[in-house]
């Protein structure tokens, strides 16, 4: 009875509401080309973020060619433990992977082989994971481009030919992983999924990256399960009159609200929505440390906070 009361306590932790009293916004991000590694900001109302640590580094690669950490993305699982994975390199076919009880120890660092299998694929990028409460396991899924594989879009030369879909496996425990599938296949070229859930949906925010013409904004689909299938047919974009990438999106009381780097313009931007149909730019409402990019909003406890903070001294 003591170890079933344990695991509904995990549960309920789990799935309390974004906003619970006492709960620090926590954002995941690296800076320059992820060299050094892993950074975190922090905020109690969603707007306004503070670097942690001094804006070092909490955590350095170690895997991948490259030895990168760009694009963090961390979850706190039902088991209590946060789990992170990340891009290691632009031309690697694995992505990293690595867990941590309270975000300060981390656990040895593992590349996760999603792309060994496809002998052509260029890159593994800009991986996500998500808890898949339904089916009981963790969906991980990223951007990868496999030439020849898809519909052509038209081309650029600082694009160097590439075509991305969104690809994905799943795992219960990190240990073991479903074969790489199909996870999001639109009519154009596209990265930074993310999935967010509101009001028993799930909706995904992706990355249109059509070079011409020029696209780069955020889009949202939605489906009534975590693993899909999501509609090829996007909304149109929610995101402004410039370039955005990296979406990140978290409910805070009546908003889902979603934050991106403007990268041409080198800071961060966010819309919000009640009904997850009309945005509203808020990009002028929220300000975070200089040089933030491509990162990932969540919650953590006030105790994990604590022990972050303490990092600072």
């Amino acid at each position: 009875m003591r170890t079933l009361f344990l695991i509904l306590i995990s549960f309920t932790v789990f799935y309390k509401p974004a906003n619970a009293q006492n709960d620090v916004f926590l954002f995941s991000y690296f800076v320059d080309n992820g060299e050094d590694g892993l950074h975190f900001a922090y905020s109690r109302d969603g707007l306004k973020w503070q670097p942690l640590k001094n804006e070092k580094s909490f955590l350095r690669p170690t895997v991948g060619k490259d030895k990168l950490m760009r694009d963090p993305c961390i979850i706190k699982g039902p088991d209590g433990i946060f789990h992170m994975v990340f891009t290691t390199g632009w031309h690697d076919k694995i992505i990293g992977y690595a867990f941590s009880a309270d975000l300060i120890h981390w656990s040895e660092q593992k590349a996760i082989p999603v792309m060994d299998h496809e002998p052509t694929a260029k890159n593994s990028w800009a991986p996500e994971v998500f808890y898949d409460d339904e089916q009981k396991n963790y969906i991980i899924y990223w951007a990868t481009t496999i030439p020849g594989r898809h519909s052509n879009v038209a081309d650029s030369e600082s694009e160097k030919g590439l075509n991305h879909r969104i690809y994905a496996v799943t795992t219960p425990d990190f240990k073991t992983f479903s074969k790489t599938k199909l996870f999001y296949n639109p009519d154009f070229t596209v990265i930074d999924a993310t999935i967010s859930k509101k009001n028993g949906l799930y909706y995904m925010f992706v990355k249109n990256e059509n070079p011409k013409p020029a696209e780069k904004n955020i889009r949202v689909v939605s489906s009534k399960h975590a693993a899909g299938p999501y509609p090829v047919k996007t909304s149109p974009p929610i995101t402004g009159n410039y370039w955005a990438e990296g979406p990140t999106a978290i409910n805070i009381k009546d908003y889902t609200y979603v934050y991106f780097d403007k990268y041409r313009d080198h800071t961060y931007g966010a819309v919000r929505s009640k009904d997850m149909k009309n945005w509203e730019d808020v990009s002028d409402q929220v300000s975070f440390p200089s040089g933030i990019r491509h990162g990932t909003i969540f919650t953590v406890s006030e105790p994990i906070f604590n022990g972050l903070e303490k990092s600072n001294k």
